[in-house]
């Protein structure tokens, strides 16, 4: 017999330890996903509009067919040969640059952010690290210290190597060249090297999505990768989040964006939720990392989540979803925008393909984060049975990024929700 909500939140506490994160004011119960739609323990359907772990829909025949087969032939580790690790690195990178040509695969975005920053020590020999101060990278040790709100109170002295710049704000403080942004890494590379520290790379997730995911045009990225390859440091771009064909325009948002990363590194949607994750470097990048460091991972790349990966990336040619997302993306900022038309609390609109939010302000004129409002509205949407988060540095953008098979008619759905919610819910506290 499944357990009350109350009974999952007290056994949670009793068995997974105090302070373990759930979403909304009322935490939802979900017992089964298919494409767009999850339902919960009471059988109510939710319009999933946040989650881009199952990229190519909850449940995707495809990528389950994959799992089963492959699990019922075998399942082992990269230590004895298969064919099924080196065709999906081949497949995978060929979608890529030529130059990110080689990969290794992990377990989860951690591991694999965890790995760029060894390949930028053993390349460069510095270890000084460059990051947002809005963003998050991941949770072991070292990742953990490139998230500068979530930085624990233990990390084995690793902070001294590690410094930030503002997160980009498009709304705030605009950018539109990128320039402004270059210098103030220009500047972070500059006191490592005062520090004698050394600058070895900078990390940033190319369309900042932690961060808001600010609107900046395409080839933003340019002026700063310029200052990195200057200083004989190393871009990482995190796109375990912005990858897979999400911005609707390019596969890669580091392609939006117009650069080509020294190293990439990919997570959550690479398996539709089967662990998988993975870095992507030329030859001579990884050639460093593995004469440099004894790397083995016992579940990384193993025949299933290869099969189950493979399958995505079929998925996603097959059904054109990189063209829906653009399609669907449009549709939803011409949406959004007549929501902020129509209410003063959307402060402003943002988005390509199926990443797209809209910040709330009290105040246009001042700007001053709806902070308390958005959570508001977060917990109402979830009630009329519409799922979706916020992000951004005052926790106030609406975060809205469904699976790839969104449609328009999904979209609709959402944004009639959210219309009524907004007329509704009061803004003052």
């Amino acid at each position: 017999m499944s357990r009350t909500t109350p009974e999952l939140l007290a056994d949670r506490a009793r068995l997974m330890g105090p302070n373990v994160s759930t979403f909304y004011d009322d935490p939802v119960h979900f017992v089964r996903g298919e494409g767009v739609w999850l339902w919960d323990a009471d059988g109510r359907r939710y319009l999933d509009c946040y989650n881009n772990v199952p990229h190519v829909g909850h449940c995707n025949p495809r990528v389950l067919e994959a799992i089963c087969r492959q699990a019922g032939t075998l399942n082992t580790h990269t230590r004895y040969l298969h064919d099924g690790i080196l065709d999906y690195i081949e497949k995978l990178t060929g979608t890529m640059d030529a130059s990110l040509g080689t990969g290794a695969l992990t377990c989860t975005g951690s591991e694999a952010n965890d790995i760029a920053l060894r390949m930028a020590e053993a390349v460069t020999g510095r270890r000084g690290i460059i990051a947002t101060d809005a963003t998050y990278h991941g949770n072991t040790s070292l990742v953990s210290q490139l998230s500068k709100s979530n930085i624990p109170s233990v990390g084995f002295g690793l902070d001294r190597y590690f410094r930030f710049v503002d997160a980009p704000d498009s709304y705030r403080a605009p950018d539109p060249d990128g320039t402004g942004f270059a210098a103030a890494v220009a500047e972070q590379i500059a006191a490592h090297e005062a520090a004698g520290t050394g600058f070895a790379a900078l990390v940033v997730c190319p369309y900042f999505l932690n961060e808001g995911l600010p609107n900046h045009p395409d080839g933003w990225l340019k002026p700063v990768a310029e200052v990195v390859r200057k200083a004989g440091g190393l871009l990482i771009c995190d796109e375990v989040k912005s990858g897979f064909g999400r911005t609707g325009t390019h596969l890669w948002a580091h392609e939006k964006m117009g650069v080509v990363p020294d190293v990439l590194t990919l997570g959550k949607p690479m398996a539709n939720g089967h662990t998988v994750d993975g870095v992507a470097a030329n030859g001579d990048i990884v050639k460093a990392f593995r004469q440099g460091y004894r790397y083995f991972n016992t579940f990384g790349g193993n025949p299933v989540s290869c099969a189950a990966a493979m399958a995505v990336l079929d998925e996603i040619e097959d059904k054109a979803l990189v063209a829906n997302a653009k399609t669907v993306g449009a549709h939803a900022r011409q949406r959004l925008l007549a929501l902020k038309d129509k209410h003063e609390v959307i402060g402003d609109v943002r988005g390509s393909g199926l990443i797209f939010g809209a910040e709330m302000v009290l105040d246009r004129a001042s700007k001053e984060p709806a902070s308390t409002f958005t959570d508001r509205v977060i917990n109402a949407m979830r009630h009329r049975g519409i799922i979706h988060s916020k992000l951004g540095r005052h926790k106030n953008t609406l975060k809205i990024r469904p699976p790839m098979p969104f449609s328009i008619a999904n979209a609709d759905l959402l944004f009639d929700t959210l219309d009524e919610v907004l007329s509704e819910t009061p803004v003052a506290p």
